[in-house]
């Protein structure tokens, strides 16, 4: 009975103040400026990556950003992206390509002033450090899609070794197409994990933060798969707005996400104060 009294009281309060921190607003700011900065980002990415040497990141890269997401959503817009992407590039180090890393970083301060309302503290750290901590988010999550996208190239060779070598081993290995929704599930969970802990201010432990990231991660889940059956069965967005149908289906789906992962900074923040409230009263 007493966990259920602090269950409702702590949901209670995650959804209230998330109503109270405009969380529906923030929700669709956080929506816009992650498909924003989502093309900027993999503009990027498939720039460094050639630069690198890294010629088929493209493709993989798409896979990686769209394989979590319902294939009602991500079919029609990874075939536009890969096109994009596939156009040869050389302005690594030009404004292009300056400019594309510093709107897609733009996504990574929308993530911070989401999870600072949510956490309810107050952001004191100069605006040089917010932007060049951004800046470092895009570069590194730009240098770890590179070289899983060289992991994935090499992946089927080192199948087909670990089979000739241990032949107990082949029916654990999977596909490849297993292996890079597994890891883009990987990307999503580190992500989180970084997101949080890092980018609002002030300082939080790791088990302080685990409730909101499995929130999201079910609430993803939940999600897409209820916004997939939608688009299946009710949905009239193809007749209502015709070309621009993919980008409006795109744009919803990132609002779903995007009140999810502020739902989960909130709930964090209200298993925090709940716990602090109890530890006041016993004291």
């Amino acid at each position: 009975m007493r966990r259920i009294v602090a269950t409702r009281r702590v949901l209670s309060d995650a959804f209230g103040h998330f109503n109270t921190d405009d969380g529906w607003s923030m929700a669709s700011h956080l929506a816009i400026s992650a498909l924003m900065a989502l093309f900027p980002f993999l503009i990027f990415a498939t720039t460094l990556a050639s630069f690198l040497g890294a010629e088929a990141f493209a493709e993989t890269a798409v896979h990686l950003v769209f394989d979590t997401w319902p294939e009602q959503i991500a079919a029609p817009i990874s075939r536009e992206v890969v096109s994009v992407l596939t156009v040869p590039r050389t302005d690594l180090l030009t404004f292009g390509a300056a400019a594309a890393a510093f709107f897609a970083s733009n996504g990574v301060e929308a993530l911070r002033t989401s999870l600072n309302r949510a956490y309810r503290v107050v952001e004191t750290r100069s605006l040089f450090f917010r932007r060049f901590q951004s800046l470092v988010f895009v570069l590194i999550a730009t240098v770890g899609f590179v070289l899983i996208s060289v992991l994935l190239v090499f992946a089927p060779l080192l199948v087909r070794l670990a089979e000739a070598r241990i032949e107990w081993i082949g029916p654990y290995l999977g596909t490849i197409t297993i292996w890079r929704f597994a890891i883009a599930s990987l990307i999503i969970v580190l992500g989180l994990i970084a997101v949080h802990f890092w980018l609002p201010a002030g300082r939080r432990r790791f088990v302080d933060i685990v409730p909101g990231i499995i929130f999201t991660l079910i609430g993803w889940v939940l999600g897409s798969s209820m916004f997939a059956n939608y688009l299946d069965r009710f949905s009239s967005y193809v007749s209502t707005y015709a070309g621009l149908a993919s980008i409006m289906i795109a744009v919803v789906f990132l609002y779903i996400v995007s009140m999810i992962f502020i739902l989960g900074g909130e709930l964090n923040a209200a298993i925090s104060r709940y716990f602090e409230a109890r530890a006041r009263v016993r004291g």
